[in-house]
């Protein structure tokens, strides 16, 4: 789960039903939210977006009086990726009361295309309505920190319930159908909807995630470790040093660290990490309107083979032909530090981030009345 506000590796307690995130906000037993009873903002703000993909214009007055979810999303977030086949198995097993609206509001400058924000509904396979929030009103009016988010209105426009990042999915759609019965719903099953996951979908691996999700630009970056200190807004070339640790990164090649982006400017420049997860993701790609870029993949100094993701092959190889989140590396058990390498042949290429994921971990409380969680932001 991503976090709007970008603290680091940051950890704080959620009590849930008694949530602390949301000051401005009231959740009661009920988890109807007091200030919502006097005026549904939230509505009004979905109502008032201009841009929408799969679907009409969908106004407050025409989502009053019934049950709708709203799924806050940005294209290149692996946690929303996965929580995606939860929300489209919904959207098809209650489409005969639920409307399911995904709010995409952007993380990067680039997500705020709408071509590309259409592109990525196709190839993800979005198949309910999609509002674009670039000037995150929508946000606002939710109040919203987080992606992926979700939250559940009842028919009269009152928030009932939410879940911020990943997990919780049989709570969640049993909240669905308990709203959907108030509302006089009928006809679906009260079974638990079947979902295939896989690909960039597959349920994470928390138990070996030791990694957190790393900026490589100079706004938010963390762990930096070339052997040529980091210069700014400038070209210039960078060595990797003899060594990483755990969770420091290198460039190798004559690059410009920007603020939202680190652009290659001569070809077979590198980038080194070692890391610690199954899965490894870089949020890259050609700048707009540069040819696409050939890059080469290793782990370990070897071609990945049976441990290469989704955008590589066994030996590898790729090519970098739009900016979005690539899988580089999948790798079987055991799960240990690794270092991955990718170098790309051609210049143009922008690298944004390395990202894994969240983790969180129970922990006990004194209060009987709910349970208390940590959320670690990574």
């Amino acid at each position: 789960m991503k976090r709007r506000r970008f603290l680091g590796a940051t950890a704080m307690t959620i009590a849930a039903g008694h949530l602390g995130l949301l000051p401005a906000r009231n959740f009661g037993e009920t988890g109807v939210v007091e200030a919502a009873q006097r005026e549904p903002r939230e509505l009004a703000a979905i109502g008032r977006a201009t841009e929408w993909l799969n679907s009409p214009r969908l106004t407050a007055a025409s989502l009053r009086g019934k049950t709708v979810l709203v799924d806050f999303w940005t294209y290149t977030c692996i946690n929303w990726l996965r929580t995606l086949p939860y929300v489209r198995a919904w959207s098809q097993k209650y489409q005969q009361g639920l409307t399911v609206i995904g709010v995409h509001t952007p993380e990067f400058p680039f997500e705020h295309d709408l071509d590309s924000v259409r592109r990525s509904v196709r190839q993800m396979n979005v198949p309910y309505p999609v509002v674009i929030d670039n000037d995150y009103s929508i946000w606002r009016a939710f109040r919203n920190q987080y992606w992926p988010a979700l939250y559940l209105i009842d028919a009269q426009g009152r928030i009932r319930d939410h879940q911020f990042g990943e997990g919780e999915y049989e709570r969640s759609e049993r909240a669905i159908q308990r709203l959907l019965s108030e509302a006089g719903v009928t006809g679906f099953s009260n079974g638990i909807a079947p979902v295939e996951t896989g690909g960039f979908e597959a349920a994470a691996d928390w138990t070996n995630l030791r990694s957190p999700e790393t900026y490589v630009l100079y706004d938010r970056s963390e762990g930096f470790a070339s052997r040529d200190a980091a210069v700014l807004d400038r070209r210039h070339g960078y060595r990797a040093p003899g060594r990483l640790a755990l969770n420091q990164w290198s460039l190798v090649g004559e690059w410009t660290i920007g603020k939202q982006a680190t652009a290659l400017n001569t070809p077979s420049g590198q980038i080194v990490y070692r890391f610690h997860a199954r899965d490894l993701h870089l949020v890259m790609g050609p700048a707009r309107g540069a040819n696409p870029v050939r890059c080469r993949v290793t782990f370990d100094g070897q071609p990945p083979r049976v441990a290469h993701g989704l955008d590589v092959d066994e030996s590898g190889s790729g090519t970098a032909s739009e900016q979005r989140l690539y899988q580089l590396i999948r790798q079987p058990k055991p799960i240990v530090d690794r270092t991955f390498a990718i170098e790309f042949l051609d210049a143009g290429v922008e690298a944004v981030s390395f990202t894994f994921g969240w983790a969180r971990r129970h922990i006990e409380t004194p209060h009987a009345s709910y349970e208390s969680i940590v959320y670690t932001f990574v």
